[in-house]
């Protein structure tokens, strides 16, 4: 498998931005190399229990003065069940599931916004206030 950019986000607010390879949605653990650093030596072991959500990014650095849009417009074509969650910290997400079962640890959503620097987002469940089905 290529490694892919991840940004992981603590449920404690840590963040950490690296590579993975082996991350799967029914492993509780997966591996990162740091962003500045590729060699095996530096690799962190990442458990999912400890997670708000793994945001598989386009860049590290996105954008930050990007607005990103947080709902449906007219004509959107959405693959799944499109939800709005509210994070424990307050971060609102939108778009679309094709795999939520409320009783996994955890499950991937598709951005609603194409433009967005994140590409999907696996939800930690636990890090979750509120779902919202739209």
């Amino acid at each position: 498998m290529e490694p892919v950019k991840v940004v992981v986000r603590y449920a404690d607010g840590k963040v950490i931005k690296g590579y993975t390879q082996d991350f799967f949605p029914n492993k509780d653990r997966f591996h990162l190399h740091p962003q500045q650093k590729t060699s095996g030596q530096d690799t962190q072991q990442i458990l999912v229990k400890d997670l708000k959500a793994v945001f598989f990014v386009k860049d590290f650095d996105g954008n930050p003065a990007y607005d990103e849009r947080r709902r449906f417009s007219e004509g959107d074509k959405a693959q799944g069940r499109k939800m709005e969650i509210l994070f424990k910290d307050g971060e609102k997400l939108v778009g679309a599931t094709l795999g939520y079962e409320p009783n996994r640890p955890g499950f991937f959503i598709n951005p609603v916004d194409g433009k967005s620097n994140n590409i999907r987002v696996f939800v930690v469940q636990s890090s979750v206030e509120k779902l919202r089905n739209l």
